[in-house]
């Protein structure tokens, strides 16, 4: 019952937070603390569920962007989408191979969830000054693209945040449109990046033909399906209530709310 609730609750944790702008990887981080550390499959598995979701909720607008490339607009929109997606995919390849990436750690954590959330109240001052805007530029494409690397380098600072506060600096100035670009490239991102977890889970190859690999071998495949089912159905309820809230609200709450978390940890865990 204990290991059930556990994987309920990180399911939980990743479905709420992979898309709102207070990081995944460090709630994660957090939970695993206290509940243990769960495979490197689990974390892909429970990731995936939650693109998914965000997948279901902009079939429309990718289905619209498929079949109308036609369109000046459209077609604009989605180069600027791929370009955004290739800087990531370039510099985190490469980011990868050179090994370059902080320690998984309680302490990074919190200060990227402090900092961050001054970062979000002074980037939301200086997009209300600037007249509504809600196209995309070739700037914000490219800013986008390296802030999801930033995001990847350092745990806790949170994809969504990044990419949305550097689209709305950028030019993007209106929330909503900001948003949707930065959930969009972060969908073939984070697609990509749970392929390259599973393949490297899958590395080790078969222990012996007709087996599973050393990776997959002792993972509990209930647990994991659960995980799955509940990260997706959390995710599309948090996505599609932050698309809403966002059209009337400022993101302040949530850049309150890491300034806490962030202080917090740092307070009651100094050296975790």
């Amino acid at each position: 019952m204990l290991e059930l609730l556990s994987v309920i609750l990180l399911g939980l944790i990743e479905g709420i937070t992979e898309f709102l702008p207070i990081s995944s990887t460090g709630h994660l981080l957090i939970a695993e603390h206290w509940l243990g550390a769960r495979s490197d499959l689990f974390n892909v598995v429970i990731q995936a569920g939650a693109i998914f979701a965000v997948t279901l909720i902009y079939w429309r607008r990718l289905w619209q962007l498929a079949t109308g490339l036609g369109r000046v607009e459209n077609r604009d929109y989605a180069l600027k989408l791929f370009v955004a997606f290739a800087i990531t995919a370039i510099l985190g390849f490469i980011v990868t191979k050179l090994g370059f990436k902080l320690p998984e750690k309680i302490t990074p954590v919190a200060w990227a969830l402090l900092i961050g959330g001054v970062w979000m109240i002074v980037a939301e001052y200086f997009a209300a000054r600037r007249r509504d805007n809600a196209q995309v530029s070739w700037t914000v494409a490219i800013l986008v693209g390296l802030a999801q690397i930033v995001a990847a380098i350092f745990p806790g600072t949170s994809r969504s945040a990044a990419t949305i506060f550097v689209a709305m600096l950028a030019g993007s100035s209106n929330r909503p449109a900001a948003t949707e670009f930065a959930f969009l490239v972060g969908i073939p991102t984070m697609f990509a990046a749970s392929g390259y977890e599973l393949l490297k889970v899958l590395k080790g190859g078969p222990l012996q033909a007709g087996t599973l690999p050393q990776g997959m071998l002792h993972e509990d495949w209930g647990a994991l399906g659960i995980a799955f089912v509940v990260s997706t159905l959390t995710a599309f309820v948090a996505v599609k209530w932050l698309l809403g809230f966002i059209r009337t609200h400022r993101y302040t709450a949530f850049a309150i709310y890491r300034i806490i978390a962030g202080a917090a940890l740092l307070l009651l865990m100094p050296n975790a």
